[in-house]
Parts: C-alpha cells; structure tokens; sequence
C-alpha cells in the first residue's frame, strides 16, 4: 500500500473535527508569523505591490517576496501580474472583514487575569 493511501486511510479513521484541524493546520502555521501576519493585515487593507509592502513593513524585498511565498501555497493571498510586478490582495473579499476583527479583537487590552477587556 502506499504512503499515500496510508495517510488518506489513516485521516478518514479520525474523528470530523481532528480531520478539519489536520486540514486547518499548515493555514495556521503560514499565519504564524509576525512578518507574515503584518502583511496579511495590509493586504486586508487593499492589494499591494511588493514595493508597497517593503515600504509599509520596512522589510527588505527579498523578505517580503519569502514570507509571501507560504501565504500563497495555503490559498491565503493571490498575486495578479501588473507590468513587471505583481498586485499580491487575499484571497477572497470575505476574508477581509473576519481578519481585520479578529486582528481587533487580539489586540484588545487584557486585565491582569488574561480576560479580555470590552
């Protein structure tokens, strides 16, 4: 049998909601960066160019076009080319509303217990 097969049996024996986390996981880990998520929250903003986002992150190109690469293999942000360049935007209009409260909602202030202050 094949490694393949192996998995996709070995996945379908899991419960519904380890499946979705399995499915879930490799998003969250292109999320779970501080570079990564300063350019998703811009690109929630609007589409930007590479040099955009160099200039809005202070990081150099190279890195922007590094961090950009994983936001791109889970589906999280598109590239449409423009000229010599790309305009990188989210994936989807509907993903820009949830980021942007969710980013709120984290920066929250939190009391001395951890609870989120409203």
């Amino acid at each position: 049998m094949s490694n393949a097969r192996d998995l996709a049996s070995a996945t379908s024996a899991l419960p519904a909601v380890t499946q979705r986390a399995h499915k879930l996981a490799p998003c969250f880990k292109a999320l779970a960066d501080e570079n990564r998520l300063a350019l998703i929250l811009l690109l929630a903003e609007r589409p930007h160019s590479v040099r955009e986002l160099t200039e809005a992150t202070g990081m150099r190109q190279t890195l922007v076009s590094h961090h950009l690469t994983p936001l791109r293999e889970q589906g999280l942000i598109v590239a449409q080319p423009k000229g010599r360049s790309n305009i990188y935007s989210l994936c989807c209009d509907a993903l820009e509303g949830p980021l942007r409260e969710l980013a709120a909602l984290l920066l929250t202030d939190r009391d001395a217990e951890g609870n989120w202050l409203t």
